[in-house]
């Protein structure tokens, strides 16, 4: 066995973050005989995997600009029914994906025209969107609001239940052999001589040949490395919350996007309203403005919600990079490999992110589709300047 990072030939593996990037890292290369520690500050999964709404929107979203990371998210979101199979079975329990596929509501005419604009590029890029008429959006959806003009159809962008995707790669990693420690925050990375030699956690000294940096929007905050292998990761703070539906008669079948919010129907009844973007750090603090302004939205698009009780209020961390893509790779320092700064993309990206990290730790080799993702753009963009 060797790694992209040591020669070691069998190296032992500190996976910073429990939450889906990094339990499905260690699950992925604990199948491929590799010792891996994972370690948390908090409980596994408590993070942004606890805070998404677990879209799998890799078409709807798609952007000028981005084509790159479209053509990621496209490899990810294909791998995701066999990802997800084989994780029920491998765990035992179900992580509650859903194929009813995604509307993207236009409310008005302007919405309309921009939705369709938008639409020319996607198709361009040879996704398999839809542009509905208002009759056949509420022939879908039949408690959408009257008025609405139209709706993009995108079916192949489902769901799945972030929180038990979580505790499903949580069993699954641990049947595997991975060394899960939660409630034991990273202090520091510990490095000899120019490399990673492992992590102080704990209180104690956990020596590995590899150290995979999967903190999320805590990433950038791990002691012990120098500036220039710290990941510029920062949190976008996001608000959300959710109604309960009866789970017999839902309101909604299908994830639908509207102007201002998304409305995600989950199998239990509830209904997921998200989510705010603020860059105001770590404040974790619910807001009754944030909170309106989600149910405003919702309320254009679905009025019959306001009938409903509320079932949760939540604010999440979502981790963002300077370009809002994720970071994936090796590090400048041999040892250090990087899975972060997913931003809104992490629960889709979980599958491709695991088998390309387990990959070039275990083989040296790196997906092709990874490397615009390195650490190094941004590097060479400040030595550029």
């Amino acid at each position: 066995m060797r790694t992209g990072a040591t020669q070691s030939p069998s190296p032992t593996v500190a996976v910073i973050g429990a939450g889906a990037i990094g339990l499905s890292v260690a699950w992925r290369l604990a199948q491929r005989g590799v010792e891996v520690t994972v370690f948390d500050k908090d409980a596994a999964g408590m993070g942004a995997s606890h805070a998404a709404a677990g879209m799998l929107a890799a078409c709807a979203e798609a952007e000028p600009g981005e084509k790159g990371l479209v053509a990621l998210n496209r490899a990810s979101q294909v791998l995701w029914p066999s990802f997800a199979d084989e994780l029920e079975r491998a765990s035992g329990m179900p992580i509650g994906l859903r194929a009813e596929g995604t509307l993207v509501l236009a409310l008005t005419a302007d919405d309309q025209a921009r939705l369709k604009h938008l639409l020319t590029f996607q198709h361009s890029l040879g996704l398999p969107l839809e542009w509905l008429s208002a009759a056949e959006t509420r022939r879908r959806e039949p408690h959408l609001a009257p008025g609405i003009a139209g709706s993009v159809w995108s079916p192949e962008d489902h769901q799945v239940d972030n929180r038990a995707l979580v505790a499903a790669l949580r069993a699954a990693a641990r049947k595997a052999g991975v060394v899960i420690r939660e409630h034991a925050a990273v202090d520091r990375v510990k490095t000899d001589d120019g490399r990673v030699t492992g992590v102080h956690a704990d209180g104690r000294v956990f020596p590995a040949d590899v150290v995979i940096v999967a903190a999320g929007a805590w990433s950038r905050s791990i002691a012990g490395l120098p500036p220039e292998a710290r990941p510029p990761v920062r949190p976008v703070k996001g608000q959300m919350l959710a109604l309960r539906m009866d789970p017999k008669a839902p309101l909604l079948r299908h994830v639908v996007w509207s102007p201002g919010a998304y409305l995600v129907p989950r199998d239990d009844g509830r209904l997921l309203i998200g989510a705010t973007v603020e860059e105001k750090g770590f404040d974790s603090e619910l807001t009754a403005g944030g909170q309106l302004a989600l149910l405003e939205a919702a309320w254009r698009a679905l009025p019959a919600i306001e009938e409903l009780p509320i079932d949760e209020m939540w604010v999440g961390f979502r981790p963002g990079s300077r370009d809002d893509a994720p970071i994936i790779g090796p590090g400048p320092m041999p040892g250090l490999i990087y899975a972060t700064g997913h931003y809104r993309n992490g629960i889709l990206l979980t599958p491709v992110t695991a088998k390309a990290v387990a990959d070039f730790v275990v083989d040296g080799i790196m997906d092709p589709l990874l490397r615009p993702f390195g650490l190094e753009r941004f590097t060479a963009a400040v030595a550029a300047e």
